[in-house]
């Protein structure tokens, strides 16, 4: 596998004007061809290729399709049906994650720490560990330990617990450099998410550490008081308010939109709102629903059965609004979905994941403020009024012992509207309950993604005759 990836690292490299690239040979400086650039030329396309490539590529379609907050209006089967190929993810793992993302990451974060650019190192472990928690939930066990040395051409896979060990060392260090001494040379524009601000990473930073705490509620050998507890202590010094979202920027040019905006235009196949999820909107009368969609061409808010025949005109379903990134295919002149920030984790996220670890550890009552706290938090951020916030939550059901899991995770569905964590959660907690695509490809929801078939080629391991009916590590409910 590593053979392959340094050789795409290399195409990668010379199609981003020299990004990250090592200096593979011994030769005389020509100042026309570096072998080597500054961290700011590196930072910027790695946080684009996150939000873009990955978020806002083929992991966060999945997840969309999968979750049922979106559907696509095609014949059947394909992704939306489960159904999933090896050469499906072939570029995900090939190209964009291992030398795209966690290669140019190597190389920024050595470059950076030799020059003692510490801002830099902060950024670029952090952003490492956000894209190998991706990789290790949709593949489990995975190439890290052995993936990035040049003497290993078929690299083991570490187990996911591994990995997972490895994410939150990497945001400890990342930590840890955002405390020292602040170098002249540092990030500004050239970083999308908060132009340099190591105060808001820090809150970023441990804001994914509640993330990854909790994730791990299930799984073999954790228990989930313990990491109630860790994701509780991480979250007293994460996001304070919406205004520390992490969120990719976004101009709106054609060569810098929201991958959402991309995702949605008519050209994308008539990607839609699902029904499942409009019309559970619909039936809570949610205030978010006329910014979370558009409605369709009979000026109501209807959704696509997932996996249904096409229609004839895909107008007629809701589409994502521009809030999100969306095009509207009633309104092409209206383009300001392509200028829409991409979000990487919210305040509404972090809160809920409070309500959660609150719930496992004192119970309902200790949990409901916080609770009703994130739905605030998403709504404020949509710009619903504080009235409409108030209604909406009194007519929410309390909050009891048998109920809570449900109600924490139902809403925050809704907040993390094209997360990934919607999946992310659905796997942990079984919630929100979703009933299968019509016309399935298989009769399950996967539970995973397939290893890719060109890593199976090249570098084949025993982790790989896993289907996407088997279950990663963490997902053990």
């Amino acid at each position: 596998m590593k053979k392959y990836i340094v050789n795409i690292a290399i195409i990668f490299c010379v199609l981003m004007m020299g990004v990250g690239c090592k200096k593979f040979l011994d030769v005389n400086h020509n100042p026309n061809n570096p072998t080597s650039v500054s961290e700011s030329l590196q930072l910027g396309p790695i946080e684009k290729t996150t939000s873009g490539d990955i978020v806002g590529g083929y992991n966060g379609t999945s997840a969309a399709y999968w979750m049922q907050q979106l559907s696509v209006n095609q014949p059947s089967p394909d992704l939306e049906n489960y159904e999933i190929f090896p050469a499906d993810v072939d570029n995900t793992w090939s190209f964009y994650l291992y030398p795209a993302i966690f290669e140019n990451l190597k190389v920024m974060i050595a470059q950076a720490e030799a020059a003692q650019h510490y801002q830099y190192v902060a950024i670029g472990k952090t952003l490492f560990a956000y894209n190998l928690a991706i990789t290790t939930d949709v593949w489990n066990d995975i190439p890290y330990s052995q993936a990035l040395n040049v003497d290993s051409t078929k690299p083991k896979y570490d187990s996911q617990e591994y990995i997972y060990s490895a994410i939150q060392s990497l945001l400890d260090s990342a930590l840890y450099y955002t405390n020292q001494t602040p170098s002249a040379i540092k990030p500004g524009n050239d970083d999308f998410i908060y132009g340099g601000d190591m105060s808001e990473w820090q809150k970023f930073i441990n804001t994914l550490k509640a993330r990854f705490y909790l994730r791990l509620t299930k799984a073999p050998g954790r228990t989930a008081s313990l990491q109630a507890d860790s994701a509780l202590t991480a979250l007293q010094n994460g996001f304070a308010s919406n205004g520390d979202n992490a969120a990719v920027a976004y101009t709106g040019s054609s060569n810098d939109e929201n991958p959402w905006y991309a995702n949605t235009l008519p050209g994308a196949g008539g990607v839609v709102m699902a029904a499942s999820f409009i019309d559970s909107l619909i039936a809570r009368k949610d205030p978010r629903l006329p910014v979370i969609a558009a409605p369709g061409s009979g000026g109501n808010y209807v959704g696509r059965q997932t996996g249904s025949d096409p229609s004839p005109d895909y107008t007629i379903f809701s589409t994502v609004n521009t809030f999100y990134g969306g095009s509207l295919p009633l309104n092409p002149s209206n383009t300001a979905g392509a200028s829409a920030p991409l979000f990487l984790a919210t305040y509404s996220e972090a809160l809920f994941i409070e309500a959660e670890a609150t719930f496992i550890k004192q119970g309902a009552a200790a949990a409901q403020p916080i609770y009703e706290s994130a739905i605030a938090s998403d709504m404020s951020l949509l710009g619903i009024s504080t009235a409409a916030q108030n209604a909406y939550i009194a007519s929410r059901p309390l909050l009891t012992a048998s109920n809570a899991i449900q109600q924490i995770i139902t809403e925050k569905y809704v907040a993390d509207f094209l997360s990934l964590e919607t999946y992310n959660d659905w796997r942990r907690t079984g919630f929100p309950v979703l009933t299968l695509a019509q016309n399935p490809y298989v009769n399950y929801i996967p539970r995973r993604w397939p290893y890719s078939s060109t890593e199976i080629l090249t570098n084949p391991q025993p982790q790989q005759s896993a289907t996407i009916a088997d279950r990663v590590w963490w997902d053990a409910q």
